[in-house]
């Protein structure tokens, strides 16, 4: 699939500015007048269907009217993120976009639209590290010792993820061409079989989330050699970033709100401003803290369309250099 232009995409998200401002203002001021779908690409009780649970309560307790999550977990998210693009774009039907959105621009060739055109862009929530963890048999306990290992036992070792294409196995393809590793990707249909095998032996090295991964490291039964973000994590500051060790690396899941395009830009930036408020609720950002998440800072429409142009940018170079392909 072809990717647009990240020009075009950052129009889109600044679009509407120039049109008459009264109408606008008196859209927004009406707005919500019904409920609100929020659609969610991920199962019931996943971190992106707790976050939307968590900011849809605060925005229906704001606005006045109900925000619904509606969970739709299919096709890695593909299914829910098309909902939304051929729902009216009235600000009635909302997506909880993610990371997988940007991957899924290039992972998939025959997608019936394309995210960064249709999919205009309201406000990130957080991002999210993941944690590069080692089974203790791993002779590695450093990240230096273990790209030293891994260079002297090329192909010997497996790594796991989600699946094809997932955030975690991107996280891990862009590791292996940076550091100059060789390792065997073992795709799995989801994190919990994969973290099941990892804690077995079966493989022996994941870039895994956060929540699922701090138990198994506070339980000594994972050994955590960086995170991949820029930062180190809040809740774990001495687990170091692989950037320490290989410079200019960094990979993270973002999740954040869209809505079809065309949508009125004073209902976007009624809503942005909304969950701007929300974003800084202090039971919030607790939670969000808790499961390892680094708030994004307050931002625009155009700047939340910017990470996402980006984002997509980037993980395109690593598909295609890898030459991954969708299970």
């Amino acid at each position: 699939m072809k990717l647009p232009h990240r020009r075009q995409f950052l129009h889109l998200a600044a679009s509407g500015a120039a049109l008459p401002a009264l109408p606008h203002i008196a859209r927004a001021q009406a707005y919500p007048s019904r409920p609100v779908r929020v659609i969610v690409g991920q199962a019931a009780g996943s971190g992106s269907d707790t976050f939307a649970r968590l900011i849809g309560q605060f925005l229906s307790e704001r606005l006045g009217q109900q925000f619904v999550v509606e969970n739709r977990p299919a096709a890695a998210g593909n299914i829910a993120t098309e909902a939304v693009v051929r729902s009216p774009p009235d600000g009635y039907t909302l997506l909880l976009a993610n990371s997988a959105n940007a991957i899924n621009a290039t992972l998939y060739e025959k997608l019936s639209f394309e995210f960064t055109r249709d999919i205009a862009p309201i406000r990130g929530i957080a991002s999210f590290a993941f944690i590069m963890e080692v089974n203790p048999s791993v002779p590695a306990k450093t990240l230096p010792e273990f790209i030293a290992y891994a260079k002297a036992n090329p192909g010997k070792i497996n790594m796991a993820s989600a699946g094809s294409g997932s955030t975690s196995h991107v996280s891990g393809e862009l590791f292996k061409m940076m550091a100059g590793v060789e390792m065997v990707h073992v795709p799995y249909r989801g994190s919990t079989p994969a973290l099941t095998d990892l804690l077995g032996g079966q493989v022996q090295v994941m870039f895994d989330a956060t929540p699922s991964s701090l138990p198994h490291i506070r339980a000594g039964k994972l050994r955590p050699l960086a995170v991949t973000t820029a930062t180190r994590l809040e809740i774990r500051p001495d687990i170091p970033t692989i950037g320490d060790f290989v410079p200019g690396y960094e990979a993270s899941a973002w999740l954040g709100f869209g809505a079809p395009k065309n949508t009125p830009a004073a209902i976007l930036d009624r809503l942005n401003m909304e969950i701007n408020l929300a974003i800084s609720d202090s039971v919030i950002k607790a939670r969000l803290v808790d499961l390892g998440g680094v708030v994004i800072p307050p931002s625009s429409p155009a700047e939340f369309g910017k990470l996402i142009a980006d984002d997509t940018k980037k993980w395109a170079r690593v598909i295609r250099r890898a030459n991954i392909k969708p299970e």
